[in-house]
């Protein structure tokens, strides 16, 4: 089971986006910025879990981690690339988890790269002191289009760690919701040759209002 992008059919949660080269690195212009949907009901965002249990409470008491962290997939169609519309084995139900903004934004700032960027980090054992002690880390994944093949520029990733995986499970977790047949809905439409349809059914991304408080330290 494994943390993504929070989705709930007409609105979308996160999408952590930002742009790479036509060498596939990631581009540190100033355009790179932050999208997440917008629940209707307020201002909390929402990821997204799959696994294998369909039970709510196994999302929020982050029993599923992969190499020891729980991951926040922000984009849902990366979400669908990662566990193959819910069909990958251990992956078969996808749960939206709406978590709470401040809790959000806390990892965020908190987070370290989970590679080293020159440049940006003093020096290679400098970041792999931050990284080894950061409550949180981020990397940045090609985005998926709906065909799940690999675009242009990068979505967030976000691995909470130790204390700060069971904060996200006990403090910031909001409600959770089954989007199980919104995924296989929309991948049978694709599958039937009906994109158009299919693209209608994905959630709303829209820019998320992060600074440079909350982003700097995490665009290599």
């Amino acid at each position: 089971m494994s943390a993504g992008a929070v989705i709930r059919r007409p609105e979308a949660l996160f999408d952590l986006r930002t742009p790479v080269t036509d060498t596939d690195r990631v581009d540190a212009e100033p355009r790179n910025d932050l999208h997440v949907g917008h629940p209707a009901r307020g201002k909390a965002p929402r990821t997204q879990r799959s696994g294998a249990v369909g039970k709510f409470s196994d999302a929020c008491q982050g029993k599923v981690c992969e190499h020891g962290l729980t991951w926040i997939k922000p984009s849902f169609l990366w979400m669908m690339y990662r566990s193959n519309w819910g069909t990958s084995t251990g992956q078969e139900t996808v749960l939206a988890v709406e978590i709470d903004r401040d809790g959000f934004d806390w990892a965020l700032r908190h987070a370290c790269l989970s590679s080293y960027v020159r440049g940006l980090h003093p020096d290679r054992s400098t970041w792999q002191r931050d990284l080894k002690h950061a409550p949180s880390r981020v990397q940045w994944d090609p985005e998926r289009d709906l065909n799940l093949r690999p675009l242009p520029y990068r979505s967030l990733q976000l691995g909470l760690s130790g204390t700060t995986s069971s904060r996200y499970a006990d403090e910031w977790t909001v409600s959770i919701s089954d989007v199980t047949p919104l995924a296989r809905e929309i991948r049978a439409l694709v599958s039937r040759g009906d994109p158009d349809l299919a693209a209608q059914l994905l959630p709303q991304e829209k820019p998320y209002a992060a600074g440079d408080e909350l982003l700097a330290h995490l665009r290599p």
